[in-house]
């Protein structure tokens, strides 16, 4: 059973995060977590947009909060986002992984640790190769590991990367990943 979802996106991830979240009903019962490479500024402009388009209750993840269904949290810019055992998330100003921070690799292999099995992890498209090394663990724990099919990504180097590191993910379309998700926690 999923507990929690977590997504990483690099370039192009905007559309691509804005076609899934919005397609998701307001009774959705996982917590959604997003890693989104975006430029570090002040405000997370994107949560604002997606809050004014989504069913769902967007923000931006708090240091200690404890996760709630239906709620998509975004890593603040400039912190890596972690999920606890509890929980609950936590945000840390550690050094940078794969020349990003927020990394995908670091939301994803504390959701392995914390959840094993009960977590699915989805990459989107994007440009570098952060995320592959968090799926490969979500893979190796019992988790259910989707890639966006690089065939529909805007930029394909980062499924690429996720599917060479997790041959057993599941390549899908946006349209896909949506149904699945709705089948899975709606």
């Amino acid at each position: 059973m999923t507990r929690a979802i977590v997504i990483g996106a690099s370039a192009g991830g905007v559309q691509a995060l804005s076609s899934i979240l919005t397609a998701l009903p307001p009774h959705f019962a996982c917590p959604i977590l997003v890693v989104l490479h975006v430029p570090q500024r002040n405000d997370n402009l994107l949560v604002e947009l997606l809050r004014a388009r989504c069913l769902l209750e967007v923000k931006e993840a708090e240091d200690k909060e404890m996760l709630q269904q239906g709620t998509v949290y975004f890593a603040p810019p400039g912190y890596h986002l972690l999920l606890e055992k509890n929980m609950s998330i936590a945000l840390s100003s550690d050094e940078p992984v794969n020349y990003s921070r927020p990394a995908i690799d670091v939301l994803f292999e504390t959701a392995a640790d914390a959840l094993e099995r009960d977590v699915t992890a989805i990459i989107l498209t994007g440009a570098n190769h952060d995320g592959a090394e968090g799926l490969r663990a979500i893979g190796a724990a019992g988790g259910t590991a989707i890639v966006q099919d690089p065939q529909t990504a805007e930029v394909a180097t980062m499924p690429l990367a996720a599917l060479a590191a997790c041959p057993a993910a599941k390549a899908m379309s946006i349209d896909e990943i949506v149904l699945h998700l709705r089948q899975e926690a709606a």
